[in-house]
């Protein structure tokens, strides 16, 4: 065909082409990059750099975290008047346009977190004034100064939540929040913030102040009555004094010093309503006994701290009267864990008659004493793990009283005696730990009688006691267990791990085949031992042992989770690896030494699925050179591969020999008869050639 003839038709194929594919283009309206809920328009994690026009005008809530947007124009928002929530964290946001707000009148909530708002700060400051119904602010994380964030929160009245967490605060005074008549909630976390004068005299409705990851010295002449959470965790605060003459009742109920260096109990107000106090990780210390005189002559009994100003009332404290601790009454927890405490004050405990729980794990206790510090009969958990206890005393009648008390942690002690019917005596306890200190089990014969709770002994009765559930009794250099020690105690959990000369008898703890879910005894020697019984375990651990082989009873059980490090396995059999993988959900393997030539259990343990193998990374196997390998990075053509592949080892060394034949074959065909193949050829193609 001539190329004049070919010409129309190339354009109508050309026009029939563009026509197909701009009608359906303008047939479909253009889809937004934002998901529509309701009145609730998704648009975070977009990558779109502007807001979007294209939105219904009645949205509420526009949220563009994470997105691109480097400034907001006075114009972005003025289709969408019904707006309430704007959501523009994560940007690169670094100005507000002074008229953004001009037709949101109902907003309430903005979040302008995590962007670089100190830039144009000035423009930002006149769009905020705007708000007049802002309710919540989220500026944290924008590089804001002092000065920076008072320029932008000036007239912010109506504000209730404010979160300036995460910027570059040094210092605040009585101007940081001047205008803030109705703030609630102020977060302040994560600045640099060294000095606070005068700066919350303002905010009469604040309840939550979050001052947690500054660098505080101290909190002073503490007078915020209304304040119901005070969080400042994490600071370097030696002192925390509340204003002593103030007689009205404060409201904080939750008081977080956790992480400073107090040397004092806090002074706290003397009427209060305060239920959970967090002391832990500091230098916190009683001092009663320097005010003997007799002992002590050179000490002095008071301080005074005085204003750097020194034109405000000077704050004197008795430093060794321990009455000044001030209204702890109502105090449902007290966390003195990870302090210096010795001893408690004469009365201190009484003074808290609803404790709850009294944390005191790593002090400097060396006796309690049960009678004498009368512990109040709603306590409910008790720690005093890894203190230097000698002693511990109780009598029957302080005993009784504790009939709430379910928890009990007294391991890494160095406790040799107790009094043997310490725990049956708690009507209530349901989990104790008496990990590492050297106290055995004492045999039926010897205290098959009651005895009185106060008599001490170097062996504690296990048997009897229904509430008990939990019970830790690892590394206290138990030997072999009696017969039926834990009779008539129904356990669901027994730890006995860290006891290497550990014998059980067959009939220690068959009583609790019927109740136990773990199991734990690692390190204990063990060699083998009948699990059929325990019908009803999930969970066991038989790790640092010196287990060749696993126990053929564990097929029986219905195991979730198996803990096997640290033995002598050279491989797990494949019934038994079948059998298990249908059943464990977690399972620690490493510090074996496995055979890399047979890894069949962790074919298994792979294509189950359901198996989740902790230490993966870390398992490893040696070769018949006794060099180790990874097993997540071993090839499996080390050892001819699997079953499968070894097929195909074999199919590759039959058709190498077959090769080499027909080679040869054609080899002495072209050699010894050189005209055979021309005429076979010719035979078979016999055909006219044009040639």
């Amino acid at each position: 065909m001539p190329i004049q003839g070919l010409l129309p038709t190339l354009v109508c194929l050309t026009i029939w082409t563009l026509w197909s594919l701009l009608i359906p283009a303008l047939s479909h309206p253009h889809h937004s990059l934002c998901r529509l809920t309701q009145k609730i328009a998704l648009c975070s994690d977009s990558e779109i750099s502007s807001v979007p026009r294209d939105l219904p005008d009645n949205i509420e809530e526009l949220h563009l975290t994470h997105n691109h947007i480097q400034m907001l124009q006075d114009d972005s928002l003025s289709r969408y008047i019904s707006l309430r929530t704007l959501s523009c964290a994560k940007n690169r946001l670094e100005t507000v346009g002074s008229k953004l707000f001009h037709n949101s009148p109902h907003l309430e909530s903005l979040n302008l977190a995590a962007n670089q708002l100190h830039v144009g700060y000035q423009e930002t400051s006149r769009a905020l004034l705007t708000l007049s119904r802002l309710k919540v602010l989220d500026l944290s994380e924008n590089q804001l100064t002092n000065d920076i964030a008072s320029v932008l929160l000036q007239n912010m009245t109506s504000l209730e939540y404010l979160n300036l967490s995460r910027n570059l605060l040094l210092r605040l005074d009585e101007s940081s929040f001047s205008d803030l008549h109705q703030l609630r909630e102020l977060d302040l976390q994560r600045n640099m913030l060294f000095e606070i004068v005068d700066a919350f005299d303002h905010l009469h409705k604040l309840q939550r102040l979050n001052l947690a990851f500054n660098h505080l010295a101290c909190l002073m002449d503490f007078d915020m009555t209304q304040l119901v959470v005070l969080n400042a965790s994490h600071n370097n605060i030696e002192w925390f004094i509340a204003n002593q003459d103030l007689q009205e009742t404060f409201q904080l109920e939750t008081l977080d010093l956790t992480n400073n260096n107090l040397l004092f109990f806090p002074f706290l107000p003397i009427q209060s309503r305060l239920r959970n106090l967090h002391l832990s990780q500091n230098r916190v210390s009683f001092y009663e006994h320097l005010a003997d005189t007799a002992v002590y002559p050179n000490w002095t009994n008071s301080v005074q701290f005085f204003n750097l100003r020194g034109n405000v009332t000077n704050v004197t404290a008795q430093l060794w009267d321990e009455s000044l601790h001030g209204d702890i009454s109502s105090l449902d927890l007290l966390d003195l864990s990870g302090n210096q405490v010795g001893y408690f004050p004469q009365g201190f405990i009484s003074k808290m008659p609803s404790l709850v729980r009294l944390r005191m794990q790593t002090n400097c206790l060396e006796v309690l004493n049960l009678t004498l510090e009368k512990l109040p009969g709603t306590l409910y958990e008790l720690d005093v793990s890894n203190n230097r206890l000698t002693e511990l005393h109780a009598d029957q009648g302080s005993l009784s009283e504790l009939g709430k008390l379910s928890y009990l942690n007294l391991s890494q002690n160095d406790l040799q005696s107790l009094p043997p019917r310490l725990f049956s005596s708690l009507t209530s306890i349901s989990s104790v730990d008496i990990s590492f200190n050297r106290i055995g089990i004492c045999p039926l014969e010897e205290w098959g009688g009651n005895r009185d709770g106060g008599n001490q002994s170097d062996c504690v009765v296990w048997r009897n006691i229904i509430s008990l559930r939990q019970l830790h009794l690892s590394g206290c250099n138990l030997g072999r267990l009696p017969s039926s020690a834990f009779t008539g105690t129904p356990l669901t959990h027994l730890e006995l791990s860290n006891n290497p000369e550990l014998n059980i008898g067959p009939r220690s703890i068959v009583g609790l085949s019927r109740t136990l879910h773990h199991l734990g005894l690692g390190n204990t020697g063990l060699i083998d031992f009948d699990f059929s019984p325990f019908h009803h375990l999930k969970s066991l651990n038989i790790s640092r042992n010196s287990l060749t082989q696993l126990p053929a009873s564990l097929q029986r059980l219905e195991l979730r989770l198996l803990d096997l490090r640290d033995n002598k396995l050279n491989t797990v059999p494949s019934d038994q690896a079948n059998t298990l993988a249908l059943k464990l959900q977690t399972v620690f393997l490493n510090g074996n030494t496995f055979n890399c030539c047979q890894l069949d259990w962790y074919r298994t343990f792979e294509r189950a699925k359901t198996v989740n193998i902790i230490d993966l990374s870390d398992i490893s196997c040696q070769d018949l050179t006794k060099n180790t390998h990874k097993v997540v990075f071993l090839d499996p053509l080390m050892c001819g591969g699997s079953e499968e592949e070894s097929v195909y080892w074999y199919i590759l060394l039959f058709i190498v020999p077959v090769l080499c034949l027909v080679g040869i074959s054609v080899i002495f065909l072209l050699t010894f008869r050189p005209r055979l193949l021309p005429k076979a050829i010719k035979n078979k193609c016999r055909r006219p050639t044009s040639y």
